[in-house]
This record gives structure tokens, sequence and C-alpha cells, in this order.
């Protein structure tokens, strides 16, 4: 049995979680910096990075206790320590390495994207590869063949703004606060999906994304229409964005034969692309994979699992590795 800290500070949340052997989780602790970053309408780098530094000891002192373990108890300490916010990854990458160093156990730093491959993995352990994975964040907006652990392949990614960064964008100009996706989630359903016929970018354009010209299509459509009902826009351009997703997804599965699709990255949580998305999956005969919208979110438990695989295949990290900000998956050819 394998215990395993994890630490996740990539940008603006605090989370720390103790896994078992790669698929049991003792505890999930996230504390949200939403609060915070709330009245700037976006993440100010300073400020999550400050806010890691006071929460991040409380924060892994809840997880411990929640999990009933102590000190000793603790065989491995995990952290992300790229891509993401460098003074954010720099606090939670020094703390782990900190932890490691006083407790004699080995240190393991992770790659984000790849922890949330693995985030379905926690609720999924039987999943069977390969799989189209639908990476869709605030940051990326990727389709990843998971061939096997540890072996990944770069499908399509976005050319310009990424399937989160539209939602967040969308949202400041109708007015609907932060963060954006939850907010036009929710307001969608108080309106017409098919008010308002945005064109789908690049939808039958191979397998890579652009969503900034759907977001100039909202903000002219807009200013063209000031009388326009704004849950009719939301559910418009919710419904434009989560088409161009799930067909790009559905192609790509039909192309490397995957036996599912799994959705991962915080814009996982959204209603409709997870409605849709299974409904491909049932239409083609394919699994679908949806990870809980806690673990879609950033969180720990999801880096403490792909550590734990990585302790499998890799061993331990040096002492010396470093935060990345620009950390890339390894993906083959």
């Amino acid at each position: 049995m394998t215990v395993i800290l994890g630490i996740e500070t990539s940008c603006d949340e605090t989370a720390a979680a103790v896994v078992v052997d790669g698929n049991q989780v003792l505890a999930n602790v996230v504390s949200s910096q939403v609060d915070l970053h709330a009245r700037y309408g976006g993440v100010v780098p300073e400020i999550a990075g400050r806010a890691h530094e006071s929460l991040l000891t409380p924060v892994i002192a809840e997880a411990m206790v929640e999990a009933g373990i102590n000190d000793e108890d603790i065989d491995v300490v995990s952290a992300t320590h790229g891509p993401g916010l460098i003074g954010s990854l720099l606090i939670g990458v020094s703390a782990a390495k900190a932890l490691a160093l006083g407790w004699n156990v080995p240190f393991i730093g992770i790659n984000h994207h790849e922890a949330h491959l693995y985030a379905a993995l926690l609720e999924e352990p039987e999943i069977e590869f390969p799989l189209v994975v639908m990476l869709v964040s605030g940051g990326h907006t990727m389709l990843i063949e998971f061939q096997d652990h540890g072996q990944y392949r770069l499908l399509g990614a976005t050319v310009d703004d990424a399937a989160g960064e539209a939602f967040d964008k969308v949202a400041r100009y109708l007015g609907l606060g932060y963060p954006g996706g939850p907010a036009i989630d929710d307001l969608s359903k108080q309106g017409d999906p098919n008010a308002v016929k945005f064109t789908p970018p690049m939808r039958n354009e191979g397998l890579n994304f652009s969503f900034s010209g759907l977001k100039t299509a909202v903000v002219n459509h807009v200013r063209q229409n000031p009388g326009v009902e704004t849950a009719d826009i939301a559910a418009s351009f919710q419904a434009a964005a989560v088409d161009v997703l799930t067909h790009k997804a559905r192609r790509a599965a039909h192309e490397v034969g995957a036996k599912g699709i799994c959705l991962a990255g915080g814009v996982a949580a959204n209603s409709e692309l997870r409605e849709k998305t299974l409904d491909i999956c049932v239409e083609d005969g394919i699994q679908g994979f949806l990870p809980s919208r806690a673990m879609c979110t950033d969180n720990a438990a999801m880096v403490a699992a792909t550590a734990w695989w990585r302790m499998q295949n890799d061993g331990e990290s040096p002492l010396d590795l470093g935060a990345d900000p620009n950390l890339r998956l390894p993906f083959i050819d």
C-alpha cells in the first residue's frame, strides 16, 4: 500500500489530497480563490501566489486530518510542477520538496495536464484504452489520444482562445461575472439555444479548434441587436461551442478507433457538454467517461493518482526539478 500526498497550486485553487495506490481517495481538500479574483474578472497571478502561500499549510493539515493519517504514514509527496502560473507553482513545489525531505520520502513532480487525464481513472479504474480525451479548460483545449499509461498523442488543439477562455470572455461581455463558465451554463437553461445561429468555428476543418471568432460573433450580434435576451445569447453561444467540441471529439474517436471518449478539465463540468458527449457515445456504441464535477476542476487527488502511476514507471523526481510554467505533455509522434 502506497499513501501519496498530492499538492496542486498551478493556478487559483489551493489543494491537497491523500490517495492510496492511485485510486483510493482518503481526502481531497480544495480552497477556492474565486472570491479573491472575481472583482478583477479573472485570475491575478500575484494575488494567487500570495493566497497559496497563506492557504497551503492549513489545506495540507486539513487533508491529513480528514484522511486520518500522520506524517509517518506518508510514503510519497507529489506536486504539480507545470504548466501554470510560475509564482503559484513555486509555492506548491517548494512545499512538497520540503515535506519530502523532512519526512525522508520520495518527491514526484507532476504535469498538470497529465493529472487531468488521470482524473477519470480515479472514478473509473477499469477504463479501457485507447481513449480520446477532450481536455477543455480556461487555458487549454486539446484532443488527446490516451493510448496507455504514459502514452499520449496530440490529435488537435486550439489555435487561439481556449474554450474556457471564450466562456469567460463572453460572460464578462454579457455582464455575468466571474467565473464565466458556470454563469453561462446556468443562464443557458433559461434561454433558447436556437435563438441565434452562431456558426461553430472550424467545424469541418481537421481536429484543431478556434473560439476567438465565435466570441467576436457574440459581441457583434449584441451590438447590432441591443434588445436581445441575454439568456438566448448565452444558450446560443454555448450550443455552438459544445457542437464543435463534441463533433471533433467524435471524429477523433472514429479516426483512432477509440473505445471511449473522456472529458477532462474545468469546462468538462458544463452540463450541456456532458450531456452531448454521452449522447454521441451512446449513438456510436462506445464508452463515455465523465469525471465528477469535483474532479473536473483543479484538485490534488488527480495529482496524487498520477504520481502513483509515475512512481511505478519512472521512480522519484530529482529534488532540483523546477517549476515550469510552459511544461508540455510528453506526446509521442
